[in-house]
């Protein structure tokens, strides 16, 4: 897993917050980014939408869409990356969504994670194929999470960013 305390100084070096709206990982996420003193600079908060329902209620995801998708799906992990952004008033969100078992969830396998980060001027998703126990499915996909968080800032400029602080690769 990314070093939580890196990935703190990378936010703030950067001056960005970050917010969550998770589901398989039922509040690890917003753990490990409040592990490091101080992460109240960063950290704005994290919704725990494990049930259906409050994927649309807490982080705004349309019910239209869980209609339609599965709420394991690419499309609602950005939702919920875009959703936690606007109703915590931060400057990325982070959305994270899966299966960590011990049974599929329609046509997705056990270990099956989607990964998302949204901003003004970014939105990457990803998906993640986990093995392991349920644990460490859930552990694997906080990790992921914190690695895509990385990449995302490290190659993109955001508001906030200072001129040349993106590491923008070709």
């Amino acid at each position: 897993m990314p070093d939580p305390a890196s990935v703190h100084r990378l936010l703030l070096d950067r001056g960005l917050t970050v917010a969550v709206a998770e589901s398989l990982t039922g509040g690890l996420l917003s753990a490990a980014l409040t592990m490091t003193a101080g992460s109240s600079a960063t950290f704005r908060g994290g919704l725990v939408v494990y049930s259906t329902d409050l994927k649309t209620a807490l982080a705004d995801v349309p019910q239209p869409l869980l209609d339609v998708q599965s709420p394991v799906s690419a499309a609602v992990a950005s939702a919920l990356a875009r959703g936690a952004r606007h109703r915590l008033d931060a400057d990325l969100g982070i959305g994270i969504t899966g299966v960590a078992g011990p049974e599929p969830v329609g046509e997705h396998p056990v270990g099956t994670v989607f990964l998302a980060v949204a901003g003004d001027h970014v939105s990457e998703v990803t998906r993640a194929d986990l093995a392991g126990s349920r644990t460490e499915i859930r552990e694997a996909a906080v990790s992921a999470a914190l690695g895509l968080l990385v990449t995302v800032v490290t190659a993109h400029r955001e508001p906030g960013m200072p001129e040349g602080a993106a590491d923008v690769t070709p």
